[in-house]
């Protein structure tokens, strides 16, 4: 089945005492897309294709330049063959390109490029406020939830997946992308054009490894619990701490570290 994630390219094969053999392989698609306002180019992100709205919504609201769903008149998707989305705003006076166009720029692999200090950051959004609790049989569970429907990385291995999940286990809606920014953007850009920000009462999961910027678009999205299958770095950690989030990481069956926010995991108990 064609799709816009994924390529068809043709690559040699080599194993141990085989010779080679030239076949068929699937790729992830990596194109760029040009985020614009009222005309004006303010991002350039390298994402793979699918859900251009989206994650022109989820950056702009993760990067402060939109705070409501009421300040987009519209996002088009450009024709002629653009890899660009173009957003109106409703009120274009409140948009500065000169100042925007020196700051924002992203890329598959870098998501606080744009910033200038740690500090900016973390006063963008208040701490999030959420007494949610989930237990660690549910959290146990979502690895195999997510990977069953990473489709395009049962096809490739080369995507990221972002998710959420009710407190209950439930996958509500989950985003692919080449990059792990991109596919968060997607995910909760998604959530913003459907006017249901904040995220309470969700469990955000991660493919890949946690760093700030992915904290910081967590907490964007309004998102109290994040949980990864990997890593997280040290200054996500801190952020966790500061911005009142719980942080899990090497979430693999039924181990996982708690780095921050353990109130709100509440732990089964084994049945003897």
């Amino acid at each position: 089945m064609k799709s816009a994630a994924s390529r068809v390219a043709s690559v040699q094969r080599y194993g141990a005492d085989v010779a080679a053999m030239e076949g068929p392989d699937y790729v992830a698609v990596e194109e760029p897309l040009e985020i614009r306002i009222e005309g004006h180019s303010v991002a350039v992100v390298m994402r793979t294709p699918g859900h251009d709205r989206e994650l022109a919504a989820g950056f702009l609201l993760s990067e402060n330049l939109v705070h409501a769903v009421a300040d987009i008149f519209d996002l088009t998707q450009c024709g002629n063959g653009e890899n660009a989305v173009n957003v109106t705003l409703r009120n274009p006076a409140v948009f500065d390109a000169a100042r925007l166009t020196r700051h924002v720029f992203s890329s598959s692999s870098c998501g606080i490029c744009s910033k200038a200090t740690i500090d900016a950051v973390q006063k963008t959004y208040p701490a999030v406020l959420d007494d949610c609790r989930v237990t660690t049989e549910t959290l146990s569970t979502l690895p195999v939830k997510i990977r069953a429907k990473q489709e395009t990385f049962a096809q490739t291995g080369g995507l990221h997946a972002c998710a959420l999940f009710d407190l209950h286990g439930e996958l509500q809606s989950i985003r692919e992308d080449v990059g792990r920014h991109n596919a968060l953007d997607k995910l909760i850009g998604h959530a913003f054009l459907e006017n249901q920000l904040p995220l309470h009462g969700r469990v955000l999961l991660l493919s890949g490894r946690v760093s700030f910027e992915m904290m910081q678009k967590a907490l964007a999205g309004g998102i109290s619990i994040v949980a990864a299958i990997s890593a997280p770095t040290t200054l996500a950690v801190e952020f966790a701490r500061e911005s009142n989030q719980t942080l899990i990481g090497f979430l693999r069956g039924e181990t996982m570290n708690v780095y921050a926010g353990g109130e709100r995991i509440r732990a089964e108990p084994k049945n003897l």
